[in-house]
């Protein structure tokens, strides 16, 4: 999947009716971050998007992109099985669909709604995952909805500049399972420094900064 491609229906995302508009003060945190470092490594697990691919490459970016979002979205069956009675989420196959990153080589990982969508049983070894593609100072940025968020889960997003995000495809589809905490978030990334940002969209920006040794 690298380098990033773009298809038919990512162009239908960016002109969708439903398409929005906003700034990011994460984003804008996050580029500031990064200013000195010249060609950033960055995985993007949304839809591909030829407004973000654009903005990243004249960024110096390295782009690696796995629309694994809309696996979860749609409740793809081939990622589950079923164990007793009991459905069980299979992360190990649903992380293999990632392209090969190298540990320890991305400075940057779109996350979006991805832990909102991920079995809470589940979000422990994923965060594990991703914080060892991550290089010392790597990012992490994810979105969590807000306890009334109930609905929309099949949004989708992408980057509109280096600083506003697009969004579409807003829906009467409910959340799977129940909002993370402030509190969740900082258990499962130990060690990480963490910083939130407030939305008027009902969701919280989060920035997870993977510190030295870990």
């Amino acid at each position: 999947m690298f380098p990033a491609k773009t298809r038919e229906g990512s162009q239908k995302t960016a002109s969708a009716s439903h398409k929005s508009v906003v700034p990011s003060q994460a984003l804008e945190w996050v580029w500031h971050y990064l200013q000195d470092v010249e060609n950033p490594h960055v995985l993007d697990f949304g839809a591909v998007s030829a407004a973000s691919v654009s903005i990243l490459m004249q960024r110096g970016a390295k782009v690696y992109v796995a629309d694994l979002i809309a696996l979860l979205q749609k409740g793809d069956p081939e990622y589950w099985q079923r164990e007793d009675k009991e459905l069980i989420f299979c992360l190990e196959k649903f992380l293999a669909q990632l392209p090969k990153i190298p540990t320890a080589s991305l400075n940057l990982i779109f996350c979006w709604h991805l832990l909102d969508l991920v079995p809470a049983e589940q979000r422990p070894a994923l965060v594990d995952y991703l914080l060892s593609l991550l290089a010392t100072g790597g990012i992490l940025l994810c979105f969590l909805r807000e306890p009334n968020l109930r609905e929309g889960m099949e949004e989708r997003w992408w980057m509109e500049s280096l600083n506003t995000l697009g969004a579409d495809g807003k829906g009467k589809r409910e959340f799977p399972y129940p909002p993370l905490s402030n509190r969740e978030v900082e258990r499962l990334t130990s060690g990480c420094s963490v910083k939130t940002f407030l939305t008027r969209a009902h969701r919280r920006e989060v920035v997870v900064l993977k510190k030295e040794g870990q």
